[in-house]
């Protein structure tokens, strides 16, 4: 920008406009922009001649480009500057109508810049010019961010690669490069734009190449169908460098989700395999039915049983011997991936683990119940077998419905409700005497949220004053009633908490 714009007032007109035009073109910014930035320029340049203390004014006409100086004077109730403010005492002297908001305003001669300010008022405008490409570079990459970008490496150093992505430069941190993955100087690489933040010096934009959705946007450029929305991508997992995990599904019976992502002779999914250095990578059917995405999400592994807990969003995964440590892979691997795939937490056992498991529950529910009803090990085993897990649900049954277990009649039925009743009447006076002896504070008990027998297991760990269990953590009071979830620990330890908050 020319020096002999600020230093000779010739320029004020046309040829302003024309220059700002230009310059608007050359750096990809709005005309506008240019023009308030000229502003800015010439009204610190009036302010030097004509006071610093002053209210300067500069307006330039868009379309002419003729430049307008004005000094102006604000009308107020209280003067608290008074080379830019006046009474309203005195404001009534010179304009009769003139009221509390009122603005007077004196037009001044051109400003002929010197040397030393017309220096600075290109340093102003190159500074504004500078602010707007940055505002803009920030405007334009933020609207991108989960977007691919590529771009040249311009500097590799330890912890960080900066790749020039065109007008801009953008930071993989070495967090987010896959490990054991080296670039130099002069490379073209591409990555996942995840942040976009703005700083001072410029918009930083943070690159990765480990995000899961990097993994989903190649395979969106290299799968038409994804492109296209005819097969959409449920869910990512992955270990970069490693391993992956990417769920797929369509709603179109003709197409096979998996073949179409794998592509003839596998050259799609091997695309994707040498831009993440080798990282493996499964293609799994995404279903509705966790149970079975659950299964899908543990491949290449064979399951033979799921038992699922929608409650805790959780997964017990029963594999034969032969393929437990398939599923659960190097170091836990498969089976963290399928959690993450899932967001479920999955647990695999083998069949003999879990069978040996079962049997022990079995065995234990039936002792609870030979002692509980004074009863043979045959009949403890056939309520078990039909679905009894304890004694209170056997107590609240009907006759009717204890009557159809194989071997079993109206009288037995009848006899073994009221057997259970009456142990759980004798239990309960035994567990209200014992908790009276625990002595367990009041304050605890008229919380509302305890059975009797969890007040029992709080004082066998010495929890018996509120402020005892206020003192706890979700974790420890978990630890000690399992049957907690963390939702409801975390809720009643902030409703313990309350008395010390009043």
């Amino acid at each position: 920008m020319s020096t002999a714009l600020w230093t000779d007032s010739r320029f004020y007109g046309p040829e302003l406009l024309q220059i700002a035009d230009a310059v608007a073109r050359e750096k990809g910014l709005e005309k506008e922009q240019i023009l308030e930035a000229m502003e800015v320029a010439i009204q610190k340049a009036a302010r030097s001649k004509y006071g610093y203390e002053s209210d300067i004014r500069v307006n330039i006409d868009r379309k002419t480009g003729e430049v307008t100086i004005t000094k102006c004077i604000t009308v107020k109730e209280v003067v608290e500057n008074e080379f830019t403010e006046i009474s309203l005492e005195d404001a009534k002297k010179l304009e009769p109508s003139a009221e509390i908001g009122y603005v007077f305003s004196t037009k001044l001669p051109p400003v002929h810049f010197g040397r030393v300010a017309a220096q600075v008022g290109r340093q102003i405008v190159t500074q504004k010019i500078r602010e707007a490409e940055r505002e803009k570079q920030y405007e334009e990459f933020k609207g991108r961010v989960g977007e691919i970008v590529s771009g040249i490496v311009k500097r590799a150093e330890y912890n960080s690669v900066t790749l020039d992505i065109g007008h801009t430069e953008a930071i993989i941190r070495r967090e987010h490069l896959i490990p054991k993955e080296n670039f130099r100087v002069g490379d073209r690489v591409r990555a996942y734009i995840a942040d976009v933040s703005r700083e001072i010096k410029g918009p930083q934009i943070f690159l990765s190449r480990t995000h899961p959705q990097f993994l989903a946007k190649l395979f969106m450029q290299e799968v038409p169908e994804i492109y296209d929305g005819v097969i959409e991508i449920k869910s990512v997992a992955r270990d970069p460098g490693s391993r992956a995990k990417i769920a797929v599904y369509t709603a179109d019976g003709n197409i096979d989700p998996i073949g179409a992502c794998v592509g003839v002779r596998g050259s799609r999914v091997q695309a994707i395999i040498q831009e993440l250095q080798g990282e493996k990578i499964d293609i799994v059917l995404w279903s509705d039915d966790p149970a079975t995405f659950a299964v899908n999400a543990l491949a290449p592994a064979e399951v033979s049983k799921v038992i699922v807990d929608e409650e805790k969003k959780e997964f017990e995964v029963m594999a034969p011997d032969n393929q437990l440590s398939l599923a659960i892979g190097r170091r836990g691997q498969n089976v963290r991936l399928a959690s993450q795939l899932t967001g479920w937490n999955v647990t695999v056992v083998s069949e003999t683990e879990a069978l040996e498991k079962q049997n022990q529950e079995y065995h234990a529910q039936s002792k609870l119940f030979m002692d509980a009803l004074d009863c043979d090990e045959v009949i403890a085993h056939l309520l078990v077998a039909e679905g009894f897990s304890n004694v209170a649900e056997l107590a609240a049954s009907q006759k009717e419905e204890v009557s159809t277990i194989e071997g079993f009649d109206e009288d037995l039925a009848e006899e073994l409700i009221s057997r259970a009743k009456n142990f759980l009447v004798k239990k309960q006076k035994e567990d209200e005497a014992k908790l009276k002896e625990a002595k367990i504070d009041k304050k605890i008990v008229d919380l509302n949220v305890f059975s009797t027998e969890s007040l029992l297991k709080l004082a066998e760990h010495n929890i018996k004053k509120l402020d005892d269990l206020a003192d706890l953590s979700a974790d420890e009071l978990m630890e000690i009633l399992p049957d907690l979830d963390e939702q409801s620990a975390n809720d009643i330890i902030m409703k313990s908490r309350e008395h010390w908050f009043k």
